[in-house]
C-alpha cells in the first residue's frame, strides 16, 4: 500500500502565500513523478504544476511565475510553493504520486483546502 498525504493548506488573503507539502510512504519503489493538482466544485481537477525524479517541471499558464514545485527524493516528498495568491487559486488542491509497481494514474492524496480571501 502507498500512502499520499498532502498538508499546509489553509485561508490566506489576496497576495499572500502559502507551502503545500505532499509525502508519500508505504511500498514505494521508484517514484517518476509527482504534482500537484486542483479541484472546485463543478469542475474538472486540474494540473497546477508536475516535477519529474530528474527536476524536470511543469506548469499550468495560471501558476506560472507565482507557484514553484520542488522535491526532497530522499524523502519522497514533494512541496508546492504559492505565492501572489488570488481569490481564483481557491480550490482543493490534490497530489498525485506515480511510481514503478502502481496504476499508470498514480496515487492520489485525500486533499488539502486553500482559500483566498480577504
Amino acid at each position: 500500500q502507498v500512502q499520499v498525504v498532502e498538508s499546509g493548506g489553509g485561508l490566506v488573503q489576496p497576495g499572500g502565500s502559502l507551502r503545500l507539502s505532499c509525502a508519500a510512504s508505504g511500498r514505494i519503489f521508484s517514484i517518476y513523478a509527482m504534482g500537484w493538482y486542483r479541484q472546485v466544485p463543478g469542475k474538472q481537477r486540474e494540473l497546477v504544476a508536475g516535477i519529474t525524479s530528474g527536476g524536470s517541471t511543469n506548469y499550468a499558464d495560471s501558476a506560472k511565475g507565482r507557484f514553484t514545485i520542488s522535491r526532497d527524493n530522499a524523502k519522497n516528498t514533494v512541496y508546492l510553493q504559492m505565492n501572489s495568491l488570488k481569490p481564483e487559486d481557491t480550490a482543493v488542491y490534490y497530489c498525485n504520486v506515480k511510481s514503478l509497481g502502481l496504476p499508470a494514474s498514480g496515487v492520489w492524496g485525500q486533499g488539502t483546502q486553500v482559500t483566498v480571501s480577504s
